[in-house]
């Protein structure tokens, strides 16, 4: 008595005798690995046996990948699947679905708006805050750019799963660890021109100490060369550690290494609050000194710390909310709020440092 040969999406399961356990290697796939071996049990009766021992109720039985999955894997398994129902496993599914989607529009969206506002400051004459401005957009500009570009090719190669996607980027050795190291380039970059302009604006309006010229390579160095030292030192460590063990450093945002990148993120968070808390106690006491009733001055101060929040990159600190993944209300929360935050900053900053700026629309205006 033998089990039919079976194909479950990922390998073909040849026809196995009754009572006998087969193996294979490991799919080559993301989160995999490919030198441990999957299995599947072929019950007495010759009916492939399910997920428990002596369940015969699917009708093509259950292969285990347990064994494949690296640890990274088994850990995001456990945190969001493990002891869920199939209705709470396709409610997450439409989640992570939902969320992708709104994350893709919102990064296009940003691209578009950034590129337009570089175009437009390219008129403005070289003064401090937009040169720091066009920076910014820049750096912001690149990173929608290539995350575009890698959510566009993982769609395709999800929905032709199955069929021949070797061309897909998290198919391409090397190249996949390179378009992963530009995007942790970039968001560290957004991230220091954040900390620069947070830095420029409140020696602007606390400190006034930039009576002239402010050192551009500083600016430069930190903005562009300070992320640099740091995602080499996180790539040389993940190559010589990691690099034959992990296909497309799949799940690399649950090791423990990414603080060597992710630190000064948090950091530049921590010092721009601490820049705009500041900032809003000196706007407050000049406003008493004008003599402005409370309620405007609160307001106004209100109004200023919106306004801030995108362009010093304080929004951010949502996505490194830990979840809670029992509660998939609230997991639901967190995951539109802060896809949506991130992926519509570009747009968010666009919007209030370009479009809304009063010297553009002068100029939009007189054209």
């Amino acid at each position: 008595i033998y089990c039919n040969g079976t194909w479950d999406t990922w390998l073909c399961w040849p026809p196995t005798k009754g009572g006998m356990k087969v193996k294979l290697p490991c799919p080559d796939r993301p989160g995999l690995i490919p030198t441990n071996f999957a299995h599947r049990t072929c019950g007495p009766m010759g009916k492939w046996e399910g997920r428990t021992k002596n369940d015969y109720s699917m009708e093509n039985g259950y292969s285990n990948y347990m064994d494949c999955y690296t640890e990274e894997a088994k850990e995001i398994y456990y945190k969001y699947f493990a002891n869920k129902s199939d209705a709470q496993k396709q409610l997450l599914y439409d989640i992570v679905s939902s969320t992708r989607t709104l994350e893709i529009c919102g990064l296009a969206l940003s691209m578009v708006t950034t590129f337009i506002s570089l175009i437009i400051f390219m008129y403005f004459r070289q003064c401090n805050r937009t040169r720091i401005h066009k920076n910014l957009f820049v750096s912001i500009l690149v990173q929608v750019l290539i995350e575009l570009i890698q959510y566009v090719d993982q769609e395709i190669a999800r929905s032709s799963l199955g069929e021949n996607d070797d061309n897909s980027i998290s198919n391409t050795p090397v190249f996949c660890e390179v378009v992963y190291a530009l995007i942790e380039y970039t968001k560290t970059v957004k991230f220091m021109w954040m900390f620069i302009e947070g830095f420029y604006l409140h020696n602007l309006i606390v400190v006034s100490v930039f009576t002239g010229r402010p050192s551009y390579p500083l600016y430069y160095f930190l903005g562009w060369g300070v992320p640099m030292v740091l995602t080499i030192a996180w790539y040389i460590h993940y190559v010589l550690f990691f690099f034959s063990i992990y296909r497309c450093w799949y799940a690399y945002y649950n090791m423990p290494i990414i603080w060597i990148i992710e630190a000064p993120r948090v950091a530049v968070i921590l010092v721009n609050m601490l820049f705009l808390l500041n900032i809003i106690r000196v706007l407050i006491l000049k406003l008493r000194e004008s003599h402005t009733n409370e309620a405007n001055r609160v307001r106004k101060a209100v109004k200023a710390a919106i306004v801030l929040l995108p362009l010093l990159g304080i929004t951010n600190f949502v996505v490194m909310i830990d979840p809670d993944t029992e509660d998939l209300v609230s997991f639901g929360a967190w995951a539109f709020i802060s896809h949506f935050l991130i992926s519509f900053e570009g747009f968010f900053i666009s919007l209030i440092y370009c479009f809304l700026n009063g010297e553009v629309s002068i100029i939009f205006h007189y054209w």
